[in-house]
């Protein structure tokens, strides 16, 4: 069965493809047409049929008024043999009732016509009422009309009900047969209908089949030349003794292809050649590239768009670009985008912070293109910037310099003020007293010699300085830190302890800059201990059992990592602070604020050991001390055959 009906399809479906367009097209208008027609007739027979129900209704609730007048008065004095012999009487008289039921007030049928019989009074008797609305006795006066389909056609119902000098005694339901003029009026509308569509269809399946047989063939010729065309055959020509429409299609065929070939004498691929430079310099560019036409409609886009807006895979081309923008791109740029396309200004300029797909920070340009005698607008250029990077460091630059100024501002104020009063007083101020201004005064210029210095420091560790790395003695440096702070230590009397591994081997890195580290953390570590506490610090080579699957190129296993730690048991660091503690100038707001430092020290830390391809870490508990850890590489000969592992840069 299935295959029969596929062989069916395509039997139409090639049938249907042996017709002509211009035969097509007549279809179709006469299709329309006789739909027209079609609707028309059907209006007018669906007129009529509502206009004879309209009538059907009108005389069922006449009738059923005209009853009712006449039966209510004998229902009120219970003459039932009389209102039977009335009603048997009436149904007998016309054809246009078809049934008659009386219903006491509660809807009990207490007599019918032509369905009552005599009940038998057992317990087998069924009581056969009418469902009325709950409210209909208030609205006793009003007779109620409906109707129903049946067998034999349309059937309307009356309820009207009957009332004797204000008195609601109950209901008259009378139901009317619909006028059989109009029935017959309806139905022969509807045959002359189905007559004339089934005409017109008749005369166009004739025209159609006289057009197919006259204008199949040159159809035919000219499809086989177009598909030469496609194949790139422009010496295609064709020549029938055709008039019309057909031959007017024909002369354009040909001189297409005249007019092809030349076109391809010239120099096509040079042409196509060109726009691959083009689209390729387009989609290589690093900015987002997108050209919209003057309706917003997306007509080229760059990889580098799709990715910053996450459009990888989405049909963004061909749709309105404003479908596929963030809802903050969307509102700024609604206006601007239709002022551009209206003419009003030529350009625009924007600059928005993005948080889908990702936080960005975006420059969009905006611009007209136009055509060659710049007259006429052809479209907008869109040109995205990722700017993310640039609006960090400038932010970094302003924070850092306002935390320069703000730290530079203390020293300064409190040299100055110590110097004015040592000239303005200092003949009324004491031996004791001048001596103290003046230590004050060199205090300050050391503290402010440390911050320049930490802030030189830290200006070479971030800039693209190259730092030299080689084998490194950690427990010769980690001596020598302790050895400078051993007076120190004493003085605040507090212990320094070293742990160093025996033959711990060199590490790869740079002496000076580890140096700077452990001086930086051992001087944190004494200064936020109290007296009796101690200061540890421990290098000890971390097992490293896992090789690495990929072999190296000096055919050697990767080297192992040793550990250092510098441990004290001071007063801690909040959970709060210690991951801001390494940012610059940053000091926690508590008696620790009130030390000597500049703040920059934790940040030269983690600068420092970034350059060593490590990390920085803490562990801290208030009250209880804190430890600072990190891993170095251990040095091997073998990695001096690649030079690059010598070397440390930052370009940040």
């Amino acid at each position: 069965m299935l295959a029969l009906l596929k062989k069916i399809r395509e039997a139409i479906a090639h049938w249907w493809s042996e017709f002509t367009l211009q035969t097509k097209l007549m279809a179709a208008a006469t299709l329309v047409v006789s739909l027209i027609m079609s609707g028309l007739t059907f209006w007018a027979v669906n007129t009529i049929q509502q206009d004879a129900r309209l009538n059907d209704t009108r005389f069922g609730r006449d009738l059923g008024l005209l009853l009712a007048s006449n039966v209510a008065p004998l229902i009120a004095e219970n003459n039932l043999t009389e209102v039977a012999q009335f009603s048997q009487r009436f149904y007998s008289s016309t054809s246009s009732v078809r049934y008659m039921l009386y219903a006491d007030e509660s809807g009990k049928i207490f007599f019918g016509i032509p369905f009552w019989e005599s009940e038998v009074q057992n317990s087998l008797t069924i009581e056969r009422r009418i469902q009325l609305p709950e409210d209909y006795a208030a609205n006793a006066e009003l007779p109620m009309v409906r109707q129903h389909r049946t067998p034999d056609g349309v059937v309307t119902d009356v309820f009207v009900p009957l009332t004797h000098n204000g008195t609601y005694l109950g209901v008259l339901a009378i139901g009317t047969n619909p006028n059989p003029t109009v029935i017959t009026s309806s139905n022969l509308t509807r045959d002359v209908t189905i007559a004339v569509f089934i005409s017109i269809w008749v005369m166009v399946i004739l025209g159609a089949v006289f057009n197919a047989l006259y204008i199949t063939k040159p159809i035919k010729e000219l499809l086989v030349g177009v598909k030469n065309i496609a194949a790139g055959n422009f010496k295609q020509r064709i020549d029938l003794p055709v008039g019309g429409e057909l031959k007017e299609l024909i002369f354009s065929f040909n001189e297409m292809a005249e007019r092809l070939e030349r076109y391809e004498e010239q120099n096509i691929e040079e042409l196509t050649a060109e726009k691959a430079k083009l689209e390729t310099l387009v989609s290589t560019i690093a900015d987002g590239a997108i050209l919209l036409d003057t309706n917003m409609q997306v007509i080229l886009v760059n990889p580098t768009a799709r990715r910053m807006f996450g459009w990888d895979g989405a049909p963004v081309v061909g749709s309105n670009i404003l479908h596929h923008l963030p809802p903050v791109l969307q509102m700024e740029l609604t206006r601007p985008l239709y002022q551009l396309a209206a003419g009003e200004r030529e350009s625009a300029e924007f600059r928005v912070s993005l948080n889908q797909p990702t936080n960005r920070t975006i420059r969009i340009l905006l611009t007209t293109v136009l055509d060659q005698y710049r007259e006429s607008l052809k479209g907008i250029a869109m040109t995205v910037q990722d700017i993310t990077r640039e609006v960090e460091l400038n932010e970094a630059k302003s924070q850092f310099i306002s935390n320069v100024s703000h730290e530079l501002r203390t020293p300064l104020f409190n040299i100055k003020t110590y110097i004015e009063t040592l000239h303005d007083y200092g003949e009324e101020l004491g031996e004791q007293q001048r001596r103290e201004f003046l230590q004050t005064a060199n205090n300050e210029t050391d503290r402010l010699t440390r911050l320049v210095n930490d802030v030189l420091d830290l200006s070479r560790l971030e800039s693209c300085r190259i730092y030299h790395f080689d084998a490194v003695d950690v427990a010769q440096a980690i001596d020598q830190t302790l050895r400078n702070y051993q007076l120190n230590a004493k003085d605040k009397g507090i212990e320094l302890i070293q742990e160093i591994e025996p033959k711990l081997p060199p590490v790869l890195g740079n002496y000076d800059l580890l140096l700077q580290v452990f001086t930086n953390l051992v001087g944190n570590a004494l200064k936020f201990t109290d007296a009796g506490g101690k200061v540890v610090i421990r290098a000890y080579l971390l097992d490293n059992p896992k090789k690495q699957s990929l072999p190296r190129l000096n055919s050697q296993p990767s080297p192992g990592k040793v550990r250092i730690e510098i441990s004290d048991t001071g007063m801690g660091i909040d959970p709060e602070h210690q991951e801001k503690i390494f940012g610059r100038f940053f000091r926690v707001e508590n008696r620790v604020h009130t030390l000597e430092g500049t703040g920059l020290g934790l940040s030269i830390v983690r600068n420092i050991i970034d350059k060593h391809h490590s990390s920085v870490h803490l562990v801290s508990e208030v009250g209880v001390g804190t430890t600072f850890w990190f891993d170095l590489a251990v040095f091997q000969e073998a990695i001096l055959e690649n030079p690059s592992s010598m070397t440390a840069a930052d370009g940040n």
